[in-house]
């Protein structure tokens, strides 16, 4: 980063205050390293979270997204950042995998976020549990507009019996950013909350993402 004064120079930072001193832009700037001829490195990491719709979608964009973004054409780059936010994405995983999640039930929330936060299309998901309820898998298994007819009940037990669930929580995305449950959300989930019950798999909670944060079904006392 020698094209920044050294008082801005992220790693400096970082090094004199810790990296919770740093704004996105400077963090991404530190994975960047260079910008390109004419843009520095900051301008050019705030442009990319511009253009991916700050951190969250960053961690949601794909090669060909990051690809179209000026500075990023090369693989180089593009392949560190999309190796950062994978492990940023099994490093939650693994924190669900290692206890309950409802002991850490804002790095559920953080998870699903990462999964749904910026999908463009509602995808319904379903995080199935053990006895001890640990993430056994997350699943996206429905696309599209969910109602009633689109998610089929048949398709989650199948998988519930399949890993051996002994519980769930379901998730969904609401595109336009607002995370308020629907009466057609409330009206699905007593469905699959029904016919889950008939093979002993409890419905734990059902969560909507939308931009701005995560509504519990559970904790709105919907279940």
């Amino acid at each position: 980063m020698k094209d920044l004064p050294a008082a801005l120079r992220p790693r400096e930072k970082l090094l004199s205050h810790g990296a919770a001193a740093l704004a996105d832009a400077e963090l991404l700037a530190l994975l960047l390293r260079t910008g390109y001829q004419g843009t520095n490195v900051l301008v050019m990491a705030q442009t990319v979270l511009d253009q991916c719709g700050g951190i969250a979608g960053l961690l949601r964009a794909d090669a060909k997204k990051l690809g179209s973004i000026k500075g990023l054409g090369g693989s180089a780059k593009r392949a560190e950042l999309l190796a950062v936010m994978e492990l940023a994405r099994r490093a939650l995983a693994s924190q669900l995998a290692d206890r309950p999640v409802f002991d850490n039930p804002d790095a559920v929330r953080d998870y699903l976020k990462l999964q749904l936060g910026e999908l463009g299309h509602e995808v319904f998901a379903v995080l199935f549990l053990d006895a001890q309820h640990r993430l056994v898998a997350y699943e996206p298994m429905f696309a599209g507009t969910l109602t009633q007819t689109s998610v089929y009940p048949r398709e989650v037990l199948k998988r519930a019996l399949t890993l051996g669930a002994a519980a769930v929580v379901l998730a969904h995305n609401h595109p336009s950013g607002v995370a308020e449950p629907s009466r057609a959300d409330e009206f699905l989930t007593q469905q699959l909350k029904n016919a889950l019950a008939f093979i002993d798999v409890r419905v734990l909670d059902h969560l909507v993402v939308g931009r701005g944060g995560v509504v519990s079904f559970a904790e709105r006392g919907l279940l």
